[in-house]
C-alpha cells in the first residue's frame, strides 16, 4: 500500500499558472480605462492666469482658447490671428455644437484682444464662452 501513493505521488504534475485569461482581463481592463476616460485639452502655451474669488469650475470645455502676455492668440496649439477667431471656433462648434469656449487670458495680456477675442467666439454661435481665472489659494 505504501508503493501505491508513492508512485501516484511520482506520476502527477506539478501544477501549472494560466496566464492567457489574466492577459485578457487586463487588456479589457486597459480597454474600459481608455474608453472612459475624458482626455483634458490644453491651449499649448503657458498662461499666468488672475485670481478671482468667485472663479467656479468649468465641466468641460470643448474649444479653449488662449493670450499669452505678448497679446497673440493661440488655439490647439498654434497661432491664429485675431481677425481668425471667429472662422476657428465655428469650425470647432460645427463637430460639437453645445460645447463651450474658454479663453484663458493672461494677466498681463490686454484687456481689448480678450473681448475681442471673446466677441469673436459669440459671434461663431457659441453659447457658453467663459474667461478662465485661477481660485486664490489661501494661507499664502
Amino acid at each position: 500500500m505504501l508503493n501505491i501513493t508513492a508512485s501516484r505521488r511520482t506520476r502527477r504534475q506539478t501544477p501549472e499558472l494560466n496566464m492567457a485569461p489574466l492577459i485578457d482581463m487586463v487588456f479589457i481592463l486597459l480597454i474600459f480605462f481608455l474608453v472612459t476616460t475624458s482626455f483634458v485639452k490644453e491651449a499649448g502655451i503657458e498662461v499666468s492666469r488672475p485670481t478671482a474669488s468667485t472663479a467656479a469650475v468649468q465641466p468641460k470645455a470643448t474649444v479653449i482658447i488662449a493670450i499669452d502676455k505678448n497679446n497673440r492668440v493661440f488655439m490647439d496649439r498654434r497661432e491664429i490671428d485675431l481677425r481668425a477667431v471667429r472662422a476657428n471656433v465655428e469650425r470647432a462648434l460645427a463637430e460639437n455644437p453645445d460645447g463651450a469656449v474658454v479663453v484663458v487670458a493672461d494677466r498681463e495680456s490686454s484687456t481689448g484682444v480678450a473681448i475681442q477675442v471673446m466677441d469673436g467666439c459669440r459671434l461663431a454661435g457659441a453659447k457658453n464662452v467663459s474667461l478662465a481665472a485661477r481660485i486664490p489659494e489661501f494661507g499664502r
